[in-house]
């Protein structure tokens, strides 16, 4: 049987879930929505590591950064905020001759830059890196129906970017922290109809 589209927005799979088209035929994709996107992350390294992933994808696909995701767990010392922020001039040569992730110098400089930035907000009063970007979450959340219909950055989301900067952070720009928020369950918008809606346990 194939998969069937429904409104337009979802398409129902051979196993009978409804999914956004984007998640609906690359097996990695679909793997992705259909366990982790939007699920909630609330510890350091995890939000860590989607956020200098987003800083990575930002130009690219986000199956690109997918299937280089166990490279770059591997080159980043799994995303150890305290191990990243000591790296040098000699790990950045390493990363940049590393063909497993995306050897971008200035994309590698920020996720360092990053790591310094995550071990400093600890010492605030704002708690560590999950706790602080999770203080931005809305008293709502987006319910699109459609792909046009899910926004791309918020009030939340332009808010968080600022704070960011404020406290050291780069490549944070406010459609960044919006995917960010999306990734790890801060904000729900998955379409409507979507198997996945309301399964975070975040929002009813």
């Amino acid at each position: 049987m194939a998969d069937t589209a429904v409104s337009g927005a979802l398409v129902v799979g051979t196993d009978g879930l409804a999914r956004p088209a984007w998640a609906a035929t690359d097996p990695l994709l679909r793997a992705y929505y259909d366990t982790e996107w939007g699920m909630p992350i609330r510890d350091e390294r995890g939000v860590f590591e989607r956020l200098s992933l987003e800083a990575f994808q930002s130009g690219l696909s986000w199956a690109t950064i997918l299937r280089k995701r166990a490279a770059f767990r591997e080159a980043f010392a799994g995303f150890d905020p305290e191990v990243v922020a000591t790296f040098g001039e000699p790990e950045v040569a390493r990363l940049l001759g590393d063909t497993g992730i995306v050897r971008n110098r200035a994309k590698i400089l920020a996720t360092i830059t990053n790591a310094v930035a995550t071990v400093r907000l600890r010492q605030s009063d704002e708690g560590d890196l999950a706790a602080y970007v999770w203080s931005f979450r809305p008293a709502v959340t987006p319910a699109p129906r459609t792909l046009a219909q899910v926004p791309t950055r918020s009030p939340e989301s332009v808010a968080l970017a600022r704070g960011l900067k404020a406290r050291g952070f780069v490549f944070v720009g406010p459609t960044t922290m919006f995917a960010l928020m999306e990734a790890i369950g801060i904000v729900d918008t998955h379409l409507v109809g979507s198997h996945r809606r309301g399964t975070s346990g975040v929002w009813s």
